[in-house]
This record gives structure tokens, C-alpha cells and sequence, in this order.
């Protein structure tokens, strides 16, 4: 009889798993334009409150339709939020999701508002792939995900983990009453759907289709949206668990792997 025994996880010199690392803490942020969500170490979820600057009646809001317009803000709402909840001796290694479309001047300009939180490292993933990361998808196989959120929407196909096309638009649940039609927003992403089926020269965004569609963001909490949805599309919509933390759950997935990873002692 042969006796398969799984590896034990490899760490960095000096690192341990957490929560009982004592050499770096670990933080995941989920920066929308409507709340800011953030995900430390051994504690779980500790912040999912208004995307603002100071609250009251002269709030301002730096962060709209999933671009930082005001990185001072950033940092200042970062520092309110976050600088009395990290360990004082230790730097951070610090994840952000990230819109797909927003490009290196959404990273940039993350990377440094996070700077006030004094990090060891700042890392980046797309907020599809951590979506789809808290799903726990089949990414060795293409997959749609359709991330609504209050003031963006972005439809992505995913090809081996990696972003192969995408799509977004400036509208969202905010844009919606409670009591409102949908239509909007269901017709937008119909829309973007099938701008990708007709330039994709592959079968991979129909192949991904077939599958049924990952759906994330608050608009999956709204069933009179998703069922819309899969009928414009005529498909399956798989709405992840708790869709509206997705994002920072799979960014603190991806954040304990990138703990794990030996280029961590030197990040």
C-alpha cells in the first residue's frame, strides 16, 4: 500500500502561517466608489463602511465610478480607517483589488494612498480574479464574471486565471432605486456581452457563456436583476456566496498565498 502524504506549506525564512506570523501582518482592500472593505490577518473583516474622507455633512468622496480622483483623500481616509488597527512594529503586505479597465493608473495611484499605512509591499489583483478566487471557479476553464457594483459594472472573460477581454460601464445599483426598473443596467450588460462574442475570434467568451456567468457585487443581491439577466443571455447565472465581499475575500485568499510564496522575506 502507498501512503500519499500532502506537503506541509513552505514558508519564507522567519514567516510563519497566519495568525501566528509575528514578523508581518497581512491587509486586503476592497477600495469602491460607495464603501471600503478591509480584511486583516487573524481578525478577519474589520472595516465595510462609506467610501469617504470624513463622515458628516462635509464628506467627500474620493474614490467614483471605480477611479481614485483624490489620492490625498485616499490616504487620509486610509489613515482614519486603518493606521490605529495594524500592529505598530510591523509593515504590512498589503492587496488591492483593482477595476480591470482602470490600467496602471489606478495602481499607481493606490499604491500610493496605501503608502500612508507604511507597507512592506503593495500587490494588485483584478477584481474579477478575486472574485472568481472566492468562488473557488474552475480557472482552468474560461469564465464570464459580471462584477455590478453601485457606481460600476464590469463584465470580464477569464482564460487560464488571466484577464483575455473585458468590458465596463458607469452604472450601477446606485443609479437604481430599490423600487426602480432594472432594465438599464441588464440591457448594458447584454450589451457588452455580445460586443465580446462578436470580436472574440475564438470560441472561448461562448465556451464561457455556456458555462453560466459568475455574478458578483451588490446587483447579485437583487433577483429581479439576475433573473433579467439570464434571460437576456439566455444562460445560468451563478451568484457567488455573500456576492457584495467577494472581491476582498478573494483578495485575502490571494494575499495568504502571496504570505506563503518565498519571495515574501524580500517583498
Amino acid at each position: 500500500m502507498t501512503v500519499i502524504r500532502r506537503p506541509r506549506a513552505a514558508f519564507p525564512a522567519g514567516h510563519r502561517p497566519w495568525p501566528q506570523c509575528r514578523r508581518c501582518c497581512g491587509l486586503a482592500l476592497d477600495l469602491g466608489s460607495l464603501r471600503t472593505r478591509a480584511w486583516i490577518a487573524g481578525r478577519g473583516v474589520v472595516l465595510d463602511v462609506p467610501t469617504v474622507t470624513c463622515p458628516g455633512a462635509d464628506a467627500v468622496y474620493p474614490i467614483q465610478r471605480g477611479t481614485i480622483v483624490d489620492v490625498p483623500g485616499t490616504a487620509r481616509m486610509l489613515d482614519r480607517l486603518l493606521g490605529h488597527r495594524l500592529p505598530g512594529l510591523t509593515r504590512p503586505l498589503v492587496v488591492v483589488t483593482t477595476p480591470v479597465l482602470d490600467g496602471p493608473v489606478y495602481r499607481e495611484r493606490a499604491r500610493t494612498a496605501v503608502e500612508v499605512l507604511r507597507p512592506r509591499a503593495v500587490l494588485t489583483v483584478p477584481t474579477a480574479r478575486a472574485v472568481a478566487l472566492a468562488a473557488r471557479a474552475d480557472l482552468s476553464r474560461p469564465l464570464l464574471v459580471v462584477d455590478i457594483g453601485a457606481h460600476l459594472t464590469e463584465v470580464v472573460l477569464l482564460c487560464d486565471g488571466l484577464v483575455f477581454d473585458a468590458r465596463r460601464t458607469a452604472l450601477g445599483t446606485a443609479d437604481v432605486s430599490r423600487a426602480g426598473d432594472p432594465e438599464e443596467i441588464v440591457e448594458a450588460i447584454a450589451t457588452m456581452v455580445t460586443s465580446m462574442l462578436r470580436q472574440d475570434r475564438t470560441s472561448l467568451t461562448a465556451d464561457a457563456l455556456g458555462r453560466g456567468v459568475l455574478l458578483a457585487g451588490g446587483g447579485a443581491l437583487r433577483p429581479d436583476i439576475t433573473y433579467r439577466l439570464g434571460g437576456s443571455l439566455r444562460t445560468s447565472m451563478r451568484v457567488v456566496p455573500a456576492p457584495h465581499t467577494a472581491a476582498l475575500r478573494g483578495a485575502a485568499a490571494f494575499l495568504q498565498s502571496a504570505h506563503a510564496h518565498p519571495s515574501a522575506d524580500g517583498a
